[in-house]
């Protein structure tokens, strides 16, 4: 009823409907979804990636399904001033919602994770497993304007 009533192109509802059941959302999650635009954030926007020509098939199509542009952590409260590492702290203690927002299948591994590549030492912000893709996902996170140099970060 409410994809119903709060939709009125039928391809959104389905798309809704299929995602509902996908997730096992419940009628809470449902109306959030809807009501931060996650059917425009993920379904609609073609993103700009190179999972097509990098991963197997089936796995670009879940990949390439598992991005939104952009996130809303407007459940977090905080300024546009913020600094990464309050950002970080503040995901994690929202830890739920956070999962909600990414999307099903995804399990949280640690934050400040250390790799040691050729001697040197890195920090990865947040770091997930995908279930699905079975492969990890890096959110190494940045406030502010987008820089190219991110995209291969």
């Amino acid at each position: 009823m409410v994809i119903l009533d709060k939709i009125e192109d039928p391809s959104k509802q389905l798309w809704y409907i299929k995602k509902t059941v996908q997730n096992g959302w419940s009628r809470n999650v449902l109306v959030h979804q809807i009501e931060s635009n996650l059917y425009e954030r993920q379904a609609l926007p073609e993103k700009a990636t190179n999972f097509k020509n990098t991963l197997p098939a089936a796995r670009s199509d879940l990949a390439q399904e598992m991005i939104k542009d952009p996130y809303k952590f407007d459940f977090l409260s905080l300024d546009e001033e913020v600094k990464e590492l309050e950002l970080e702290k503040a995901l994690i203690t929202h830890m739920t919602k956070f999962l909600l927002e990414l999307g099903a299948s995804f399990a949280f591994l640690g934050r400040q994770y250390h790799l040691e590549i050729d001697k040197k030492d890195y920090y990865l912000d947040l770091l997930f497993y995908h279930v699905k893709l079975r492969c990890y996902v890096v959110i190494d996170l940045k406030v502010g304007d987008f820089k190219p140099e991110y995209t291969g970060k």
